[in-house]
């Protein structure tokens, strides 16, 4: 009996104590990104990755830090990974629908962003997004509502999409 229960404390801790490594990971990793170290805030939050498979701000925030290096490919594999993990995740299809704007995937930009807007209707900057975008695709009268909506919703820089495409 007290084998069996050493080996269940043993399992116990070891457990508690990746998640806390993965954890401290991760937040090791958000004070480099905040620094933009961005390369040493991917190896973070690939270690965090590695102790927890689910972890889903690691992988949206080594989207970003691999967004910002430029990893446009990378980024977009987390962002996918991150919506995999929670399909409510608006901010991950916010940013998942820039990606495929940059690869010119503007049908998968699109839905992404309208993913976005359907998962949060408050979401300002998916719909300043997606107006940028329906304006680069020749859907004028559409994107300037976005913009529109994106400025009612508090986004004040809209204001100046507005200006510039739609009076």
């Amino acid at each position: 009996m007290k084998k069996l229960f050493f080996v269940f404390f043993l399992l116990l801790f070891c457990t508690v104590s990746q998640a806390q490594s993965a954890k401290e990971f991760y937040n090791d990793g958000n004070e480099k990104l905040d620094v933009k170290k961005y390369n040493e805030a991917i190896e973070l939050y690939t270690k965090a990755i590695s102790i927890d498979k689910n972890h889903l701000y690691a992988y949206y925030n080594r989207g970003l830090a691999k967004n910002s290096i430029k990893d446009i490919r990378g980024a977009l594999a987390d962002y996918s990974k991150a919506i995999e993990i929670d399909p409510e995740f608006a901010a991950a299809y916010n940013n998942r629908g820039m990606i495929k704007k940059l690869l010119l995937d503007y049908e998968g930009a699109i839905n992404d962003y309208n993913s976005a807007i359907t998962k949060d209707s408050l979401f300002a900057f998916a719909y300043l997004n997606r107006g940028s975008l329906k304006m680069l695709i020749n859907e004028k009268e559409s994107g300037c509502l976005d913009f529109r909506k994106a400025y009612k919703l508090g986004y004040k820089k809209a204001f100046e999409s507005i200006s510039k495409f739609c009076e």
